[in-house]
């Protein structure tokens, strides 16, 4: 059965009339007829495209450790924070995010092979930038890092036109700079912290006379030796100063062993010296005070004083139970020829082949 779908539409709106009722399936068909026959060429519609991806790509992220700087027909003109962002889509604007927090490494003297960080990686020496010439004359072989980060992002990018190559120039001539002035048992001993803290002012200071918009976190020596040629050399005088320090502090224990016994002894001779010296002066001040008086008394009684010492005499001698005595009276001592101690003067001890009677 065939039906006639326009007679039956022009019905509908007869009978339904004007304003009543929505409008019919018919009536929508109609209107996408009539757009149907609306056609763009093809080239507007590439147009419209690429228009409309010229202006999405005005679209830009910044990262949370980035900064953003836009450029207007290449000079700068504002910065962006981190986030969602637009700006005039190339060429009138471009947008450049550099990485302000990031710590970057460089290496001078060496070159890492493969990933760094890892403990397999091998390590490439460079001696072009290791040799340098000490303040003695002496030659050392130096490998050193170099840790800085951006600290003006916009000085960073159009202050300098290589600023990877500024830190490498800075960093090499300050090394240098500060080798010449130093020592090398400095800079194999106990210098290095001063040599790393001066190199890394130093490079400070130049980066900041070329406004470089970098800040030198640290600078550190990985490697400090003698050129290999001379390096057994220097390990006999390293072995030879060690030695000598090895002796002195051995001195230095005697000595503090010693010198204090023998200032223990000295002080122990001194003090019986004077101890002695002490009893003898006082004994004879003594002693001298003692005949004083007796001479005072016997000044003032010469008769009495005299028997009074000879009585004190022979209570001395007679009173000595070792000394031998007789007793004469003056009767005996008439008759008696002078006495003499005969058995005194006998020998204690018979001599040689003699017997005693």
């Amino acid at each position: 059965m065939n039906w006639d779908w326009e007679k039956l539409q022009e019905q509908q709106r007869r009978q339904r009339g004007p304003g009543q009722g929505p409008p019919d399936l018919g009536d929508i068909a109609d209107k996408f007829k009539s757009l149907k026959g609306l056609r763009l060429p093809p080239g507007r519609i590439l147009a419209l495209i690429v228009a409309a991806l010229w202006i999405l790509s005005g679209i830009y992220i910044v990262e949370p450790d980035e900064i953003g700087v836009v450029q207007r027909f290449g000079a700068f003109d504002r910065t962006a924070g981190s986030g969602p962002h637009y700006h005039i889509p190339f060429p009138v604007e471009s947008v450049t995010t550099p990485k302000v927090t990031r710590i970057q490494r460089m290496e001078f003297g060496f070159r890492t092979v493969g990933r760094q960080g890892d403990s397999q990686a091998a390590t490439r020496p460079v001696p072009e930038e290791s040799l340098m010439l000490t303040g003695d004359e002496n030659i050392v072989d130096v490998q050193f890092t170099v840790q800085f980060v951006i600290k003006e992002p916009v000085d960073y990018l159009f202050n300098v036109a290589d600023p990877v190559g500024a830190v490498r120039g800075s960093a090499e001539a300050a090394m240098r700079e500060v080798m010449g002035k130093s020592k090398i048992d400095a800079a194999l001993t106990s210098g290095k912290d001063e040599i790393q803290v001066q190199t890394r002012d130093l490079m400070q200071d130049i980066l900041d006379r070329y406004k470089a918009g970098i800040k030198v976190v640290a600078v550190q020596m990985q490697y400090v030796h003698p050129p290999s040629e001379v390096i057994e050399a220097f390990k006999d005088v390293a072995s030879a100063r060690e030695d000598k320090s090895r002796f002195i502090n051995e001195a230095d224990a005697y000595r503090n062993d010693i010198l204090p016994k023998a200032r223990g002894q000295a002080a122990v001779i001194t003090n019986e010296a004077e101890a002695y010296r002490e009893s003898v002066v006082r004994k004879a001040q003594g002693e001298t005070s003692r005949f004083l008086a007796v001479l005072t008394e016997y000044n003032k009684a010469r008769d009495v004083t005299r028997q009074r010492l000879y009585l004190e005499t022979m209570q001395r001698v007679l009173g000595n139970p070792a000394t031998e005595k007789l007793v004469l009276t003056d009767k005996a001592l008439e008759r008696a020829v002078p006495y003499l101690p005969l058995p005194a003067l006998e020998p204690k001890t018979a001599p040689e082949g003699v017997k005693k009677p």
